[in-house]
């Protein structure tokens, strides 16, 4: 313990004894070229850091998995496969399927979208995939490899420096002639070895524009990536829509109980804040199944009437369609036989079929 202490004590004199030296003598500068180069280098390393760990924020936005992750590459081990929420959920929506009846209209379509959730997973993993070998491990073998070899050579860059200032400060207090000349070859000495190491060190930093070029191609292929992966995710759903358009209209609530569709919830995107208006909504010929039954004929029920706020002006296609207002209320209910798309409106005397996308059910 004593002679750790003492040699301790003996680095800080030596280390004292340099400051002093080096308060003496004048710094030697870099030439402007290689400052610029250092310059450019350490910004590059600064921004590469920063987007290496949001795109892993990105791709990976759990952090005890990315801690998991990153001790699986220090110890050079396979990270094992994640599965995906999109998957998960997906698994979760079969097995309830399994328990409710996948013969019942909420079974089966549960089991459709469980599906297209387990596809979507599937194209989520091989994204995710493709972006940590295109883009993120040549960002971290940028920063492990190249950059820490660049670090080193700059240290030395520094430590030949501060040889050629401490020799230039000896030979400045140099007074005999042997003294002098002892110092002036030992500042010849400290030159080259100076001059040489930032001869190194320049071809390692003009490597940074290569570097660029590498993560320029690297940026494109995530690009690109990205690009598949959402359109996947598009198709996806594309088919999915397709597939639950086939399935009857079964959400509806039967009219014999309640004598109302069900109609979009209170959270549907038909109410979102600057949602457009839906489609015109087709108007078949069997909304009222009876050709003899009118408008004006049309009673309301005893019960299963309810109050509905229009969330869009609506222009009546025909005189058996009432014409809405946004944000107007309106009275509604349905008849046996009706498309359940449509309701029966009224507003005073006023009375006609209006779509259910423009409503908002309010009790």
């Amino acid at each position: 313990t004593t002679a750790g202490h003492m040699s301790d004590i003996t680095i800080s004199m030596l280390f004292n004894h340099i400051k002093e030296k080096l308060g003496q003598a004048e710094k030697t500068e870099l030439d402007a070229h290689l400052e610029n180069l250092i310059a450019r280098a350490d910004c590059t390393k600064n921004w590469t850091e920063k987007i290496f760990r949001q795109t892993e924020v990105l791709l990976q936005p759990n952090p005890s998995a990315r801690i998991e992750e990153f001790f699986y590459e220090k110890l050079d081990r396979k990270i094992p496969s994640r599965t995906t929420n999109a998957e998960l959920l997906g698994q979760h929506m079969q097995d309830a399927a399994k328990e409710f009846g996948p013969g019942t209209p909420y079974g089966s379509t549960l089991i459709t979208v469980g599906e297209f959730q387990r596809r979507l997973g599937g194209a989520e993993r091989e994204f995710l995939q493709m972006s940590a070998i295109n883009f993120l491990t040549p960002l971290r073998n940028f920063l492990e490899g190249d950059w820490k070899t660049i670090s080193k050579e700059r240290r030395l860059l520094e430590n030949r420096r501060l040889d050629l200032d401490i020799c230039k400060a000896r030979l400045k207090k140099a007074k005999l002639a042997e003294a002098k000349s002892a110092a002036e070859h030992e500042l010849r000495v400290a030159q080259t070895e100076f001059d040489r190491q930032a001869e190194v060190t320049r071809l390692l930093l003009e490597g940074i524009s290569s570097t660029h070029v590498n993560h320029l191609r690297c940026l494109h292929e995530f690009v690109e990536a990205q690009a598949a992966y959402y359109a996947q995710c598009h198709k996806h759903m594309q088919d999915l829509q397709k597939e639950l358009s086939r399935f009857p209209n079964s959400f509806a609530v039967n009219a014999s109980t309640s004598g109302v569709s069900a109609g979009p919830s209170h959270l549907s995107s038909a109410t979102l804040p600057g949602a457009s208006p839906p489609s015109h909504p087709s108007n078949p010929s069997n909304a009222l199944e009876s050709s003899t039954l009118k408008i004006e004929e049309v009673k309301p029920p005893a019960t299963g009437t309810r109050k509905a706020k229009v969330l869009y002006d609506y222009d009546a296609a025909d005189t058996s369609e009432l014409s809405l207002l946004a944000d107007e209320l309106i009275t509604v209910y349905t008849v046996p036989g009706m498309d359940p798309d449509w309701l029966i409106g009224e507003r005073g005397n006023q009375k006609g079929k209006v779509p259910v996308t423009y409503l908002e059910l309010l009790s």
